[in-house]
Formats: C-alpha cells, structure tokens, sequence
C-alpha cells in the first residue's frame, strides 16, 4: 500500500483537483452567490499561476514530500501513534482530525505574527472570492505551511494513507469553501455544523479586520466554535460586503508579480490579531 501510495499520490492528488476544480467551477456559473464585478480573465491567470509556482517550488524543495516522510516516520516507529501502538484505522481518524486542528492554529498564527501576515495576505488581496482564492497563498507561506504540517505528521506517526486522504481533502474543501456559488439558506445552517461552507469562509474575507480574524477553519467548522472565532454572517450581508483587505485595491495589485511582491510592501496595517485599533471594525486606507 505505501509503495502504491508513493508511487501515485500526484497522480491522484491531481485527479482529484481537476475533478474538483471542474465541478465548482461549474456550479459557480450555473448558481453564484455574488456578482463579481472583475471578470475571471482578471484574477484567474494570476491564481492558477501561484498554484503552477507552488507546485513546482515544493516538489524542487521538498522532493519526498508529505507522504515519502510519512512513510518513513511508519519504517522508524516515530511518532505518537506507534509508540502508543494505536490500531491502523483509530491512527488514521485521529491523523485527519489533528492535522486539521493543526491547521486551524497555523491559520491562527499566521493572522497573528505581523511578519507572517505580511505572507499570508496575499490571500486576502484577492477583490473577489471564488474557487482559485482558495489556491491564492504565497509560495514562502506554502513552504512554510509544508514544514509545520511535515513536523506534526513525525511528532503523530500519522499513516502515509491519513495523508493522502487529508491532502486531497484540504483541497477539495478550500476550493468548496471559497466557491462563489449559492447554498440554499437552511442546508447552509445545517451543513456549517459539519463542514466550512462558503457562506461561513467568506466572513474571513472581508475587508473589516474583525471578521478578517474570524472563522479560520477550512475542513470542519467546530475549532472555530470551540475557540470563539466564529462569527456567522458579515456585518454588511454577503451581497453587499466588501472582498479584500483596505491594502493592495488596485486591480493592478491582481498581476501575479505584483501578488509576489507584497510582503515586502506597504505597512502591516491593522488587520494582524496583535494590532491595536481605536475601532477594530473600521477599515481605513493604510497602503
């Protein structure tokens, strides 16, 4: 099975991205949730390449990738699981719900720590919110993202096949969650108490540093609950809410060199959590 898995996980993980990608990206047409009012030829170039610069950076820098040390933990008995001797499939459950809290406090940390918002608000410059926002991160960010996540899958022992299912997942739930696309309202209230719906992700997109900070969950919403950062609807209604952060309005700033750049341009400003604010919920022009 890890041979198997070794030998195919970037042929599935693929698969599964184009399936994915084409489904939402289908639903988004037939039933969007929001006009946009930057067409897709705008943003969409720039996003999908970040995800070609992801891609090629982490398999230049990390060749083994997730699953290769996931398997090599499992050969050298590291990890929780192995010494606590846990049967396959408790080791695999309690892997996905982990490596998802893990990201849950990753995302916590990089709204916290100005340098590391300076990384991860390229994210947030997106003017739009729709299927490839959800690709739109940094390559330093992803970097290091894949270092945290490839220290918690040795400190766990989490299964090579965990992984794969958890990576697949990720990504298939942050394209889910960032979709422009229309829920019904009572299905919308009843799925956000098991999965992150895009009615609920996309409160953390808006442009008021409060609701910026909230709701960072991608794959299940209870962390949010649990930690008292959720926050249901956004303060102007999701038609009316504003996408964004009050830095980087210029479409201009939507070229994917622009995008690269923008951590080491302009102030912080006053969406990291730590930043003090007269009004917390009042975006002002700092760029």
């Amino acid at each position: 099975m890890t041979s198997f898995l070794l030998t195919h996980a970037s042929a599935v993980r693929l698969a599964a991205f184009a399936g994915i990608f084409a489904v939402m990206a289908v639903w988004e047409v037939l039933a969007p949730r929001r006009r946009q009012t930057l067409g897709r030829w705008r943003r969409w170039p720039a996003n999908l390449g970040v995800v070609v610069i992801d891609s090629l950076l982490v398999r230049l820098i990390f060749p083994m990738a997730a699953i290769g040390v996931a398997a090599f933990a499992g050969v050298h008995g590291w990890g929780l699981f192995h010494a606590l001797g846990a049967p396959g499939w408790l080791a695999v459950a309690a892997s996905l719900l982990l490596l998802d809290l893990a990201i849950y406090l990753q995302h916590v940390m990089l709204h916290a720590v100005p340098l590391l918002w300076r990384l991860h608000r390229m994210h947030h410059t997106d003017l739009e919110f729709d299927l490839t926002t959800g690709a739109r991160f940094h390559p330093l960010e992803i970097l290091l993202s894949l270092a945290i996540k490839l220290g918690v899958i040795v400190a766990l022992g989490t299964p090579a096949v965990a992984v794969l299912a958890f990576e697949v997942l990720l990504n298939a739930t942050s394209m889910f969650n960032h979709a422009n696309a229309r829920l019904p309202l009572r299905l919308d209230a009843v799925l956000r108490w098991i999965l992150v719906t895009p009615d609920m992700h996309r409160v953390h997109h808006s442009w008021y540093p409060n609701e910026t900070n909230s709701n960072f969950g991608f794959n299940l919403p209870w962390w949010d609950r649990l930690f008292g950062t959720y926050r249901a609807q956004p303060r102007d209604g999701h038609i009316g809410m504003t996408i964004g952060i009050n830095q980087f309005r210029d479409p201009r700033e939507l070229r994917l060199d622009r995008m690269l750049w923008q951590p080491v341009r302009g102030p912080v400003g006053s969406y990291p959590i730590t930043a003090r604010s007269e009004d917390p919920g009042a975006p002002t022009p700092d760029d």
